[in-house]
């Protein structure tokens, strides 16, 4: 299918790009192909040992400095001891609070935690139940060793099936096609540059989209983590980073009496404090958001999660320990700090605006609350047949946490399609994505 022309794609950069869960493939699971790319990439450059003495301070200036940045104070929790990560940061979804970072801005390799903004920059163009055919032009260039979701040449795939492909299997092969049906890599590659700017993620550089190692392809948790607050803001993406396992189409074969028959296979999620593992277990109130794991990376995450009305987005790149599923440890202990000092801790930054709604808080009539009447969310449609939403995470009272279904439905759905985890009440949203006020 036709891609959308350049002048409409450009200008959806700005009106849907406001507020706001590659893969890490699980080493015990021989089945899970690296998500991120290959083992075997050759490195871009070895990352330096130490940050750079002065970085970015969009978002405040402490957020430039090296080391750890929080408050401490009378009634604050300490924060964890045995962090190893080389950046992290956390912050308060709702109000763009920075509760407390750690070499924030640091450019690093982001892995496939950079598909997060290849998603919150191409899922607005094409309609989830669109149909493309693979041509063998489509997954030309796969990096070597690429986790890969199973794409064929010749079959069709809907837009959704494909985005499956991208979120629960950081299929890179998934996200050549999508490219393609983008007008090519090269123009993937310059919409996701001109996304980032918009979101001021000016630590940013893409060069893969897929985030397979490339020289100078770069990152950092504070831009993460405004790529996942935009990318959150829209249905789909919400849809998809929470999902935990789908069906995938597989091959057409012929079946009895000459009918062609389209097998399917069951895909799940990476991301392991959404799915699970032997010593990672599902977080409670967890609604994805993304992993990643190269050789130049070493892994990656972003996540999002909710308890007692709380909304917390978690970035960390790179942790130090060679433990099993490290990066996922120390993102839980750092999303318990932060459910313990939010409300308590002085914020040690925030979250900017998108350029577009800060320019448009500037107008003269602006509603500084966002939560006036508009279109939707950004997003469209609903969960599609095969693909289930989080599974149920037990809470402290033995009941089914809010990680049920955190960003798909129920009271949930409320905070993350539209009520406190979108609304910034520091500047207004576009009404491209502003919630819904009446039917």
């Amino acid at each position: 299918m036709p891609a959308p022309k350049k002048t409409v794609r450009r200008s959806l950069l700005v009106t849907s790009a406001v507020l706001s869960s590659l893969a890490l493939a699980a080493p015990a699971a021989v089945a899970a192909p690296n998500p991120s790319g290959s083992p075997s990439a050759s490195p871009s450059a070895s990352p330096s040992a130490t940050p750079p003495a002065s970085m970015s301070t969009v978002g405040g200036a402490r957020l430039g400095r090296p080391g750890t940045q929080v408050n401490l104070a009378s009634g604050v929790p300490v924060l964890p001891k045995d962090l190893s990560a080389r950046s992290w940061i956390v912050a308060d979804a709702e109000s763009g609070d920075v509760l407390a970072a750690h070499n924030a801005h640091w450019r690093l390799a982001p892995a496939s935690t950079l598909k997060m903004l290849f998603a919150d920059t191409l899922l607005p163009r094409f309609p989830r139940d669109a149909k493309h055919k693979v041509t063998p032009s489509d997954l030309a260039g796969i990096g070597s060793g690429s986790s890969m979701v199973g794409i064929k040449e010749d079959e069709t795939y809907t837009v959704h099936d494909l985005w499956l492909g991208v979120f629960l299997r950081s299929g890179n092969d998934a996200v050549r096609v999508l490219s393609a049906m983008n007008e090519g890599v090269e123009n993937t590659v310059e919409d996701m540059n001109e996304h980032a700017e918009e979101l001021q993620a000016l630590d940013t550089h893409v060069v893969s989209p897929d985030g397979y190692d490339a020289e100078g392809q770069v990152s950092s948790a504070y831009d993460l983590t405004l790529i996942a607050r935009s990318g959150m803001q829209k249905k789909d993406f919400r849809e998809y980073a929470s999902t935990v396992r789908a069906k995938f189409p597989g091959k057409t074969k012929k079946g009895k009496k000459g009918k062609t028959v389209r097998e399917s296979f069951e895909i799940q999620n990476t991301n392991r404090l959404l799915s699970g593992d032997s010593d990672v277990p599902v977080y409670e109130g967890i609604a994805g958001v993304k992993n990643g794991n190269t050789t130049n990376a070493g892994a990656t995450f972003t996540g999002v999660a909710e308890r007692g009305g709380k909304v917390l987005l978690v970035t960390v790149m790179n942790p130090e320990k060679p433990d099993h599923n490290e990066v996922y440890k120390e993102t839980a202990r750092l999303f318990d700090w932060g459910f313990k000092a939010a409300g308590k801790v002085q914020p040690v930054g925030e979250l900017v605006p998108p350029r577009g709604a800060a320019q448009a808080s500037a107008q003269p009539g602006a509603n500084p609350s966002g939560e006036a009447g508009g279109s939707g969310d950004g997003g469209s449609g609903t969960a599609g047949t095969g693909s289930k939403p989080v599974a149920g995470a037990p809470t402290a009272d033995g009941s089914s946490g809010i990680g049920t279904a955190l960003g798909i439905t129920g009271g949930v759905l409320v905070l993350l399609a539209g009520g406190a985890f979108l609304v910034n009440r520091r500047w207004p949203l576009p009404d491209l994505v502003r919630r819904r006020t009446r039917p």
